[in-house]
């Protein structure tokens, strides 16, 4: 075992701890501490504390900001000169351009046609120039590659550098400080920035104090680059799908990332986009929290029953940037996962009352309508039939089966619409 003063030993690929201890000082000229808040309802469901922190709120809504800085921090004075460029749909080019303006450098930021207008303007406002090009985020990567390869920019990327990850991994030391009891850290993971980090960070310094700390990277399932690629022994290409976790939407794993990740982090799971989406709603719910939906995943791995109840745990919630309208559809397919919200078809006799009738039943048991659709026009009706398709809030689960269970012994034959 590694003494109390031994920090040039590196047990895994990329930085030591020593490099993470001196990125932590850098980092700290501009990233804040940000809250660990413990969470009642969460620990209640794991069976063990639950704490959740909160990168959310950090500056520039996520925890991107501490790589960038750091290693903007490193370039050389001829560097600086040629300004950096960085490609991102997001966190990763708000963090670069602030960095660029702490530190005087200026920055080409690449973002994909068709970004969010928040994001947008917030990396335009921290004094970066914006070209979008591309459709996907791998066509804004290489239209970045492109222009360093024109200009001369210095290219930052978003996780596969030993300089970025020593700047993730310092939110890991933090940790350490804040809950020196923890058992189990949960990380989201995309190309593996951060978890690399922080996993690597964690487990030397516990290692160095004579400890053990479990750490979970949770993908987005649409988006899980990491399992096939661990399975696989390399970095594996993955087909991506859609996802509202566009923030941790990366087709390849980064190569050094992977080196760490498979010797630190001791298990990857993958959350479908309805486990996001009601992990979302909780921390709006129960914590108060605005958070994006990659930010969420690891709250959605303990909702989802793949976090061992084992100790103290924290989930990193990395990130809060999103788009307000993103944020009402989230919030309305969290409802619906959480069997909170209910979308029924039902015909009805093409009579005076049926409507009527409907809204009886529903306010019997205490369903509050929130949308109705009254038609006569549709495939396989009948001329004496209506459609009815009515939307409705419940309370739950058992809830809403009331609610079906009512409509079916009045005489109706109603048809959950699950999309």
């Amino acid at each position: 075992m590694a003494t109390a003063t031994d920090h040039t030993r590196t047990p895994f690929a990329g930085p030591g701890l020593g490099e993470f201890e001196a990125a932590r000082a850098i980092v700290a000229r501009v990233a804040q501490p940000t809250p660990m808040e413990s969470s009642r309802y969460l620990s209640d469901l794991l069976g063990a504390p639950v704490l959740l922190q909160c990168e959310n709120l950090q500056r520039t809504g996520s925890y991107k900001i501490r790589g960038a800085y750091n290693r903007l921090s490193k370039l050389s004075a001829e560097e600086r000169e040629r300004g950096v460029v960085a490609a991102s749909a997001g966190n990763h080019a708000q963090g670069v351009a602030f960095a660029a303006r702490e530190l005087g450098i200026h920055a080409t930021i690449f973002m994909p046609v068709g970004v969010a207008i928040p994001k947008f303007q917030a990396t335009r406002a921290y004094g970066a120039d914006v070209v979008l090009s591309g459709s996907i985020v791998d066509e804004t990567l290489q239209a970045a590659a492109d222009f360093a390869a024109e200009t001369g920019a210095v290219l930052i990327p978003p996780f596969d550098h030993p300089d970025v990850i020593a700047g993730q991994g310092t939110l890991g030391l933090e940790i350490l400080d804040a809950v020196p009891d923890v058992a189990t850290v949960v990380v989201p993971i995309g190309g593996g920035g951060l978890i690399s980090g922080v996993a690597s960070a964690i487990k030397q310094r516990a290692a160095v104090e004579g400890r053990t700390v479990r750490v979970i990277g949770v993908q987005a399932a649409n988006a899980a680059a990491y399992p096939p690629s661990l399975a696989a022994g390399e970095p594996t290409d993955i087909a991506l799908l859609a996802t509202i976790a566009d923030g941790i939407a990366v087709r390849r794993p980064g190569a050094l990332n992977f080196e760490i990740i498979r010797e630190a982090v001791d298990a990857v799971v993958a959350v479908s986009e309805d486990d996001i989406a009601r992990a979302m709603v909780v921390l709006l719910e129960r914590a108060k929290l605005v958070v994006e939906p990659a930010g969420a995943a690891g709250v959605a791995a303990i909702l989802t029953g793949q976090v061992p109840a084992d100790g103290t745990t924290v989930a990193i919630l990395s990130g809060g940037n999103i788009d307000p309208l993103l944020m009402q559809r989230v919030i309305s397919q969290g409802l619906a996962a959480s069997d909170r919200y209910l979308k029924l078809r039902i015909m009805l006799p093409d009579r005076p009352g049926q409507l009527a009738r409907i809204a009886e039943i529903l306010a019997g048991v205490n369903a509050n309508v929130v949308e109705v659709l009254h038609t006569r026009h549709g495939r396989g009706m009948q001329l004496s039939q209506v459609e009815l398709d009515v939307s409705v809030e419940t309370r739950g689960t058992e809830h809403r089966s009331h609610v079906i269970d009512a409509l079916r012994a009045a005489g109706y034959d109603p048809v959950v619409d699950d999309e």
